[in-house]
This record gives structure tokens, C-alpha cells and sequence, in this order.
């Protein structure tokens, strides 16, 4: 099972994208609590130039809410990560976890299907960008 939803955007640069892409979160009751640049980060620790590459900590505070009803450790796999970047070709994808396949391992019967409605949700916010 992949364990991401992705595809490659149109878009003029990151920030667009960015914002383009935490519009389409909100449309679906997602917020941003998070974000990391990847490649600021890896540049100042490392000092290894990379791509413009974003991570997006997305929360649904709905579905959070549920899924830690039902399993309390399952904070240790939120928020749902979005990605930006730019590609070599200087197109960008957006690629978001599949809570399905993150999940899966858990096995719990209830979990999955919420997991479900999240996997269907970002779909929603990928294909809409």
C-alpha cells in the first residue's frame, strides 16, 4: 500500500503553493500547526543545499479528537505531515500521509475507519491544488 497521496502542481513558486495548499486544508476543517523547512533546516545543521521543500503539520482537530478517544498513543503519529517541493524540473509536488497506510499497523478496527475518512479528506486537498 503507498503510503502517501501526491501529485505534481501547477504553481509559480513555494509561497503560492504554500498558500494555495493551506486553503485547500481549511476547506476540509484542517489547521497548520507545524511548519518545517526541510531545506533551511538541512542547510544550517548540515550545510547541504536541497530543493525548497516544505513539511505541513495538518490536524482535523475532529478526527484527532476520535482517534485518540479510541487509542491514546496514536498522538505519536499526528499531526498528518503535507509536503511541498520543489522538483529538479522546477515543477513542485504536494504529497500528504496516507493515514491509512500509517495506521494500519495499529489494528484496530474503529481507527481504520477514521483513518479512512482522513485518507479521503487529504485526497480532497491534493486534487484540489
Amino acid at each position: 500500500m503507498p503510503f502517501a497521496i501526491s501529485r505534481i502542481v501547477d504553481s509559480t513558486d513555494l509561497n503560492t503553493l504554500k498558500e494555495r495548499t493551506m486553503a485547500a486544508l481549511k476547506t476540509e476543517g484542517f489547521g497548520v500547526l507545524t511548519e518545517i523547512d526541510l531545506s533551511g533546516t538541512l542547510k544550517q545543521k548540515l550545510g547541504k543545499d536541497h530543493l525548497p521543500h516544505l513539511i505541513l503539520g495538518a490536524c482535523n482537530p475532529g478526527f484527532a479528537d476520535q482517534v485518540v478517544t479510541l487509542e491514546p498513543h496514536i498522538s505519536t503519529m499526528l499531526p498528518c505531515n503535507v509536503t511541498l517541493r520543489e522538483l529538479p524540473d522546477g515543477q513542485y509536488e504536494v504529497a500528504a500521509i496516507d493515514p491509512q497506510a500509517a495506521m494500519e499497523g495499529v489494528g484496530n478496527p474503529a481507527i481504520a475507519a477514521v483513518a479512512a475518512q482522513v485518507s479521503a479528506a487529504l485526497q480532497r486537498v491534493v486534487d484540489s491544488i
